[in-house]
């Protein structure tokens, strides 16, 4: 699933290309896609003719925000990706129209298409048809329970570790790999980037948040700043099916500490094997010399 490095490096790259563009038509062949509104023509009809006036992110929803007060939420989920480009239907299936990184297989399943102003496209790329795609009146977005109940975000000036300490400490008897992925606590972060927070750290994904001193929770508030601000640096982690919008690969999967390493030795060389174990139905990947589980 996509996170924030991967939804950060999306919303940077959708302003560079699309913001001012305006939405001429829309199509999808899976309806399920579209949460709200439930009938497709309404949702065309929402979308059509509206100029894009700002990009946003929120934890890992993408906001095209539209003329006339509306908003096109976009939450990628497992394998969803946004792509730019040029296609056209031959023999039902979509066809690009220029040669380049769009043509890689991961990027064939297309399930929804705008088509922009400036004879340009936006695709979603969705394997297992996951995502979530919805149309919003923006103040009924802004008090939506979704979003009243998303923590802080990790990128934002008003998250500084007095903020963190009171956050990460609502659930004292959880674990922290599990507190770093719930949405409530802090918004952004999922299945990878704990894993690489944690290690960073040092400390182990089961510790629970009661377990851990100030020194320690510290040192995973920095981990948070550092490993996803290289993660946006390096534009997100394409692993698996996550790709930038031009269909290009991320960088982060190339530098990975402990994320899908298991039985590689440990970066830190200190003759540990990395270790996967389940952790409320995700993996957790870990070093088990550098990252002990507290007794």
């Amino acid at each position: 699933m996509p996170e924030l490095p991967e939804v950060e490096t999306t919303v940077r790259d959708l302003k560079k290309y699309i913001l001012g563009r305006k939405i001429e038509d829309v199509w999808s062949d899976t309806y399920k896609l579209i949460k709200k509104p439930k009938s497709f023509s309404e949702f065309k009809k929402k979308l059509t003719g509206r100029k894009i006036e700002n990009i946003q992110r929120k934890g890992k929803n993408i906001l095209l925000r539209l003329s006339g007060n509306g908003t096109l939420l976009i939450h990628q989920k497992m394998t969803g990706h946004l792509l730019y480009g040029k296609w056209q239907i031959t023999n039902s299936k979509w066809q690009l129209k220029e040669k380049g990184p769009l043509e890689e297989p991961v990027n064939r399943f297309i399930h929804l298409m705008l088509w922009l102003s400036g004879r340009k496209m936006l695709a979603l790329s969705d394997l297992r048809k996951f995502a979530k795609i919805e149309f919003w009146d923006n103040l009924e977005l802004e008090n939506s329970k979704g979003f009243k109940i998303l923590g802080p975000d990790p990128l934002e000036k008003s998250f500084t570790f007095k903020k963190f300490k009171s956050v990460i400490k609502k659930k004292p008897k959880g674990k922290v790999k599990q507190i770093l992925m719930d949405q409530s606590i802090i918004s952004g972060i999922g299945n990878i980037y704990s894993d690489e927070i944690l290690w960073v750290a040092e400390i182990h994904p089961f510790t629970q948040i009661v377990q851990l001193s100030d020194a320690e929770l510290k040192g995973i508030y920095v981990a948070v700043k550092k490993i996803l601000a290289k993660a946006i640096k390096l534009k997100g982690d394409s692993m698996s099916d996550y790709r930038l919008i031009t269909g290009k690969k991320g960088g982060y999967q190339n530098v990975q500490n402990v994320y899908q390493q298991e039985g590689k030795k440990c970066p830190r060389k200190d003759g540990g094997i990395i270790k996967r174990i389940k952790i409320g139905g995700r993996s957790a990947h870990f070093c088990p010399v550098c990252q002990q589980l507290k007794q």
